[in-house]
């Protein structure tokens, strides 16, 4: 482990401090600290420059898919300059998680936060004073504590690193208002290098944050948003546990997953369910007690293959690297929070899914709340523009991954090949006359009924409604016999996702033209309309795990390392994960090493960790 020189407690100005102190030793360099701490031999994406700019004291936004290796961005820095690294995160879990991980590696790190008794604080901040920490991390409440910034302002700080960086921007999806107060910490050390890191930010966002920081516009790092490794699968909602189990028993028996949802009651409902049908699954959301939420939380991180079946509540604040599937059984408001949720699957880089169920009904709802809140009118339109990019999404005919990438301004010059439409390509036909149909059907009744009966005054069904209205003596009554009830709906669905009818939310869901109905009315606009595709059939057997070549001898010696990493665990306390990812399990699975040296040069194996397992690891890899 390298050790970094340490000054005696400081009392003077801390810009005057910074200026005064070396901002890096000529030794060690970044790529040995990858090498022998983290036990990697490459940079990935824009980690070296990244690196090098916060050493040379300059400052950086940057936007990095999750599991591109952010925190790496940020830990190396912290271990060359002199100081120790604050890191701000709201999260309490991933605080806990990420110094957890820096201690298996050796690395001096602590957190602070509202979990710590009185003792464990006051020990951290005496650690963090006699400058013994590589790493600090700090919630935004502990930080504006007047006593701690009086703390920062006489102690080196190597660097501020800024987790969750779109919580600064009112535009961003997780908006919250003490991170305004971040612009404060820039001020008061203002030669103190800082990155701000984030997922997920769209245009807006990143402005705003560039703003909010005092960065200038050549402190944006954008490295790319695709995760090659996750399928993105969107299937109608019809019936949506019987959709899910099939899912999840075809696709991810016995791994681990998340799975979303809108409401509170639906999370505990589907839990249940999913309990019965003989999967280990439980509920998350705010409405548990502090508690169950914590028991929850932690046996997600600890045990294999549990499914958390929640609300947005949970998920942020989640390091676990091998959450193989993501499942949305409700609509989500908007691409950002649909990145950053499917974000949690496969964050080892392993192949992983993110499938949803999506239905009209999900983006009436999310429209009706929206339109309720207490929101402004300017917040109101830009989460409508979000909520019709999920819908857009959710009806596209190509490429999903290409329709998501360029929402967030990146590009992917040619389809992805992993995901629905490009795996089973969906046909399209031209709906021009059948929408003509339904905008002039629902014009003749008064434009304040809901799908379902334009549905049965297209079918010429006798309904008691129907003759009610008398709708039976429109002309536009039977029209529609050419097509199923589930064609209809189809066409409607599509309608309302293109903009070419809107649903009034304050009624009861009835159906409205916009203004960009009456081009198709007149014959001057063409529709082409997606044909949906057959419900899927369960297949015959489980999906192979895509991480090993499935040869007999090299899964059993997987699940033997994995078993044997599941009682060190546990014998610590820690997540499994955080002794070695599943990608490193697999390398010693395929190349077998013969020795401690061999051992040694398995990615994810550091000086460290090879002391404290090697030889345990290495008797199981020999024994097979």
């Amino acid at each position: 482990m390298f050790h970094k020189e340490r000054s005696a407690t400081p009392t003077q100005n801390p810009t005057r401090i910074m200026k005064a102190l070396p901002t890096e030793k000529a030794n060690p360099k970044p790529i040995q600290i990858l090498r022998t701490v983290f036990g990697y031999d490459h940079f990935r994406l824009k980690q070296e420059e990244l690196i090098g700019r916060l050493l040379n004291g300059q400052n950086a936004l940057v936007i990095m898919p999750t599991g591109g290796g952010k925190s790496l961005c940020y830990q190396i820095p912290s271990l060359i300059r002199t100081g120790t690294g604050i890191v701000i995160s709201p999260l309490i879990y991933l605080m806990q998680d990420q110094v957890d991980a820096l201690k298996q590696l050796g690395v001096k790190a602590e957190f602070l936060n509202s979990s710590l008794d009185a003792r464990s604080r006051y020990r951290v901040e005496q650690q963090f004073q006699s400058g013994t920490l590589d790493l600090l991390y700090v919630a935004p409440e502990r930080l504006f504590m007047p006593d701690f910034l009086n703390t920062l302002a006489q102690t080196p700080i190597a660097l501020f690193a800024i987790d969750e960086a779109h919580c600064i921007s009112q535009w961003g999806h997780d908006f919250r208002p003490e991170y305004l107060q971040l612009a404060e910490i820039r001020s008061r050390f203002p030669n103190i290098p800082c990155i701000a890191a984030t997922a997920t930010a769209d245009e807006p966002t990143r402005k705003e944050i560039l703003k909010q920081l005092s960065f200038t516009p050549s402190d944006l790092f954008v490295t790319g948003f695709d995760r090659p490794n996750i399928r993105y699968t969107v299937v109608l909602k019809k019936s949506v546990k019987n959709q899910l189990l099939r899912f999840i028993q075809t696709e991810h028996p016995k791994d681990a997953g998340i799975v979303y949802c809108l409401s509170r009651r639906k999370t505990e409902d589907i839990a249940d369910w999913l309990t019965k049908q003989g999967l280990e699954a439980v509920p998350y959301h705010a409405g548990l007690s502090a508690e169950q939420r914590q028991v929850h939380q932690k046996r997600f991180l600890n045990e294999e293959g549990l499914i958390v079946v929640a609300t947005v509540a949970f998920g942020m604040g989640i390091d676990k690297p091998n959450v193989r599937f993501v499942a949305h059984v409700d609509v989500p408001k908007s691409p950002e929070a649909y990145y950053q949720e499917t974000g949690r699957a496969g964050r080892d880089g392993l192949p992983a899914n993110a499938w949803m169920a999506y239905s009209l009904a999900d983006v009436v709802m999310l429209q009706k709340i929206l339109e309720t809140s207490d929101a402004d009118q300017q917040h109101k339109w830009v989460e409508r523009h979000k909520l019709n990019a999920i819908v857009g999404y959710c009806e596209s005919v190509t490429c999903r991954r290409q329709i998501l990438l360029t929402y967030f301004g990146d590009t992917l010059s040619k389809p992805c090949g992993n995901c629905d439409t490009c795996r089973t390509p969906v046909e399209t036909w031209d709906g021009t006359v059948a929408a003509q149909k339904v905008l002039s059907c629902i014009y003749r009744t008064g434009q304040k009924f809901g799908a379902g009966h334009m549905v049965d005054v297209l079918l010429g069904k006798k309904t008691v409604k129907i003759y009610r209205f008398e709708h039976n003596t429109l002309s536009t009554y039977g029209i529609g016999k050419g097509h199923s009830a589930n064609e209809w709906h189809s066409v409607i669905r599509q309608l309302v996702a293109a903009n070419l009818l809107s649903v009034d939310i304050d009624g009861y869901g009835g159906l409205r033209l916009t203004q960009s109905s009456w081009a198709v009315l007149k014959g001057e606009e063409e529709v082409r309309l997606r044909k949906d595709p057959e419900p899927e059939r369960p297949k015959k057997e489980p999906a192979p795990k895509p991480s090993l070549s499935n040869t007999p001898e090299e899964q059993a010696l997987f699940d033997a390392l994995r078993n044997l990493r599941l009682e060190l665990a546990r014998e610590q306390g820690v997540p499994p994960y955080i002794i070695f990812h599943d990608t490193t399990l697999i390398a010693l699975a395929q190349q077998r090493p013969q020795n401690l040296e061999e051992f040694g040069r398995i990615p994810g194996v550091g000086d460290v960790k090879l002391k404290r397992y090697g030889k345990a690891f290495l008797k199981q890899v020999l024994s097979h």
